[in-house]
């Protein structure tokens, strides 16, 4: 039961839209008599399982059904899987709703705004301490570790009961930009009463502690300092306090910085303007100003930490970055850890680095990146410190999201209390307590392109039987008055083993010429005929090569 002062019959509802089926794409709907706050609106980048797919969004339908109860939306910090899908939402909404967050995250909004030509939006600043209260729901926001300067949770105050929501944390004690975990703040919550933690589940499978930021940098000064060529680091571009510690480690060897990748480059001028990065401009070198400077007098920060094909540092190890290139005895700093999917991506570039003669460190040879988020141990003394009435564990992997549980279990948290949802799932919270409410749509929305929700699962499955089976394509004129084949039956393959040997050419034409014969001697309709041909030809594909390609009948009545 929750306390004596919450309001008879008013109900929260708690409806994540992303985040619970992976690491990424966090978006969650706080929702109170009537008044709807949007937390966090974030993306996913696609892996190998998304051919041709640029970015991965949730499906905020709801959203958007009910954006004339929408009061605001609250970003609980810059990184692009709680920001990335905002400019996509903005520009369906039918009215600029506030945006709230703090000065480094709207100024990385702001810049994700002017690339997709957003001018009307209502940014509004906010600090931790700050109380924002719309409708009936009022928002402390307060202060948390994590890899970006500016990261907040959230406490939600409502007539139903009171929500706190961690955002990404960790409770590193000695912070690069001195800026703790608020545990004044989360003792002080703890006294008012917390009906339900929503707590960050990335790191939930780590039993330890999460090594603090500044141990990174004790490791990167040494290799910068010591390396023999240019150094080049690779690490995600809105990672401020790496950058800070790789511009440090530059200036304390006596070496300029050289920014290369669009993000990057937007990130740190962002950064920079803002106070966030402190590095002065005659430490700054542009990367078409290289020429004359000594390889071992250059520090180069780059995006391409995760094996993107387009990524700087994929071009500057490929040889087909315009301004920095790489040579035998380069050091090269991948500053991060694969996303789950992109191992291969990242071994192949480590690959063609080495093959140069670059020295690679990445995580298994040295402590060059460490995470941003709170590991078991840290999460256990939030949950101790904060004592939920109910838990919700957020932003995760199913398994990542039951370790969580687990945790909460272990400090008290009743099972029967604990709820594990799916995206599109609810729950309500209110005097008589957390109960299982309505599910809204969800799922993904993937922008391919220019195209936004137009490519279906099903296109990505075909680009994935194209790109494994191949493809063949049978084409034929037939006079469907006459009910006669007219010329000779042409059949393509790309990408069928076997596809160029003439003899099984020979064989795909003589079947699909029998078929379409066979079909014309009685009153098939062209749809059947396609269908006939299509199958004849998988049957003798397989039986020959094992593989199933993609088949396309084209039939022209002429």
């Amino acid at each position: 039961m929750g306390r004596p002062d919450k309001k008879p019959g008013s109900v929260a509802k708690i409806i994540p839209l992303g985040g619970l089926d992976a690491i990424g794409k966090n978006m969650t709907v706080f929702e109170c008599d009537g008044d709807i706050i949007l937390d966090d609106a974030g993306l996913m980048f696609p892996d190998d399982d998304h051919p041709g797919i640029d970015l991965i969004l949730p499906d905020y339908t709801y959203v958007l059904q009910n954006a004339h109860r929408l009061k605001g939306i609250f970003i609980t910090h810059g990184h692009e899987d709680h920001t990335g899908s905002l400019p996509y939402l903005y520009k369906d909404l039918d009215r600029p709703v506030p945006i709230y967050g703090t000065k480094l995250t709207l100024g990385l909004i702001e810049g994700k705004f002017a690339e997709h030509r957003i001018k009307n939006a209502k940014l509004v600043e906010v600090k931790p301490g700050d109380k924002v209260k719309l409708g009936c729901i009022e928002a402390e926001f307060f202060a948390v570790n994590h890899s970006i300067p500016g990261a907040v949770g959230i406490f939600y105050q409502t007539p139903a009961g009171n929500i706190l929501h961690t955002g990404d944390f960790k409770l590193d004690q000695t912070p690069v930009d001195g800026v703790n975990t608020d545990f004044a703040a989360l003792s002080r919550f703890n006294r008012i009463g917390v009906d339900l933690l929503l707590s960050d589940s990335t790191n939930s499978m780590n039993r330890t502690f999460t090594p603090s930021e500044a141990e990174v940098g004790k490791v990167l000064g040494p290799i910068i300092a010591q390396a023999k060529g240019r150094v080049i680091v690779a690490s995600f571009a809105s990672h401020i306090h790496r950058l800070q510690q790789i511009c440090d480690a530059a200036v304390a060897s006596g070496r300029k910085v050289v920014v290369t990748g669009r993000s990057m480059i937007q990130n740190t001028e962002i950064a920079r303007r803002l106070g966030y990065l402190r590095i002065d401009d005659e430490n700054l070198v542009d990367a078409y100003d290289l020429k004359g400077i000594p390889p071992e007098k250059i520090v180069v920060m780059c995006t391409g930490s995760q094996g993107e094909p387009l990524s700087a540092l994929s071009r500057i190890a490929g040889g087909s970055h315009k301004t920095v290139g790489i040579e035998e005895g380069d050091t090269v700093i991948i500053s991060a850890t694969p996303v789950p999917g992109n191992e291969k991506s990242v071994t192949r570039i480590v690959n063609m680095l080495a093959k140069v003669g670059a020295d690679v460190y990445d995580k298994r040879r040295a402590m060059v990146h460490v995470s941003g988020h709170a590991s078991a141990e840290e999460l256990k003394l939030l949950l101790s410190i904060v004592r939920p009435v109910h838990f919700m564990p957020v932003h995760g992997e199913a398994v990542h999201l039951r370790a969580h549980a687990k945790l909460a279990e272990e400090t008290g948290v009743r099972r029967e209390d604990i709820y594990i949802l799916e995206n599109g799932e609810s729950l309500e919270l209110s005097d008589k307590g957390v109960r299982f409410g309505e599910t809204v749509q969800s799922g993904v929305v993937f922008v391919d392109g220019n195209s936004v929700g137009d490519t279906s699962q099903t296109v990505l499955d075909d680009r994935a039987s194209l790109g494994a089976e191949g493809f063949a394509v049978v084409a034929a004129a037939v006079s469907m008055g006459q009910r006669k084949l007219q010329g000779r039956v042409q059949v393509e393959m790309r990408g069928i083993t076997g596809g160029d040997d003439p003899y099984l050419l020979e064989d795909a034409e003589g079947a699909a010429t029998a078929t379409l014969r066979r079909q014309l001697s009685g009153s098939t309709s062209p749809k059947d005929m396609r269908r006939a041909v299509r199958d004849t030809l998988l049957s003798l594909l397989w039986e020959r090569t094992k593989q199933r390609p993609m088949v396309v009948v084209s039939i022209l009545d002429v």
